[in-house]
């Protein structure tokens, strides 16, 4: 028999617990940051983990209630290059290198994919106790299709298991599709629709020309759009920084519906099920429903045994 509770038995949590970075990311939650290549995804993933290290706001600017270990894992960037983005965000915060607390993964790979790479990272992070986990970027992390549900769902799952075991936050760095600028942040994400699903918070960054503007996503608090960032040199610390620049102009407006459809379903290689488009589409399964038939009508989607497929 499975454990259970009562639901007024549940374990309440303070408004003061209830954030790793206040506004930004949920306390034990996962996630993506999101976004193209060349947008600073790395250097906002670096900035968290000195905010979560020091108790320092992030970004000088979301408060982090309660200090805590991180653990990184940084599978594109050599060691020297993590160690001098690192001192650039600390100088930037007002602190030392040496006084952070941001335990670095020094293996040459890890594989979520293969059993032994999860086992020691569970035995890791069961080790270090971390309040933070942060992977980068999930392309190197596996041998999977991430186009294919059924491949990215059990990695996904992992990290969720190892959120829930140990009570710790997880932060996934994760590609955007190139031109997929026009769409929603998140499901601009490269592969299954799996990624947008699985987060608690996100955080997307798009660049236009030097601009970068940051979207907030969460699960069970209000989202925010279009906040101006910008990539700062103040002496020898280069960090990232909100700006004063207007972010109208890179804020994506959402495509039609009908666009959306077809920019999830050319994204699989099988068909999905309308449950799986109306997660990536993110509306109303009537109103789904009603799009889908009028793109079968006009020829541009065709009905399958197991969903919709996209007409070529």
């Amino acid at each position: 028999m499975l454990p259970f509770l009562p639901a007024h038995r549940l374990t309440q949590r303070p408004e003061q617990h209830r954030w790793l970075i206040e506004g930004l990311w949920a306390d034990e939650g996962v996630g993506i940051v999101g976004g193209e290549p060349k947008c600073c995804k790395s250097f906002l993933a670096l900035d968290m983990a000195v905010a979560v290290a020091t108790g320092k706001p992030c970004l000088r600017h979301f408060p982090v209630p309660r200090a805590g270990r991180v653990l990184l894992f940084a599978a594109e960037d050599a060691l020297h290059i993590v160690r001098q983005r690192l001192d650039g965000i600390c100088r930037a915060a007002g602190t030392a290198l040496a006084e952070l607390d941001v335990q670095v993964v020094t293996a040459p790979s890890v594989r979520l994919d293969l059993e032994q790479d999860r086992k020691a990272l569970m035995e890791t992070v069961a080790d270090l106790q971390p309040r933070l986990l942060i992977l980068d970027p999930f392309v190197r992390l596996h041998r999977v299709d991430e186009n294919v549900s059924g491949e990215v769902a059990p990695l996904l799952a992992f990290l969720r298991e190892l959120q829930r075991r140990f009570q710790l936050a997880v932060v996934l760095v994760h590609h955007a599709r190139k031109g997929a600028g026009k769409e929603r942040a998140g499901q601009a994400l490269r592969g299954s629709s799996e990624f947008h699903a699985w987060g608690d918070s996100n955080l997307y960054l798009r660049r236009k020309d030097e601009q970068l503007a940051l979207t907030i996503e969460h699960r069970a608090a209000p989202s925010q759009t279009g906040i101006s960032m910008e990539l700062r040199a103040e002496g020898e610390a280069l960090a990232l920084a909100i700006s004063d620049a207007p972010p109208a102009s890179i804020t994506a407006q959402e495509p039609p519906l009908s666009e959306r459809i077809r920019a999830a379903l050319d994204g699989a290689e099988a068909p999905l099920t309308v449950a799986e488009l109306q997660r990536a589409c993110r509306v109303r399964t009537s109103t789904l429903c009603d799009a889908l038939a009028e793109l079968a009508a006009t020829g541009h989607v065709q009905k399958a045994d197991r969903g919709y497929r996209l007409n070529r």
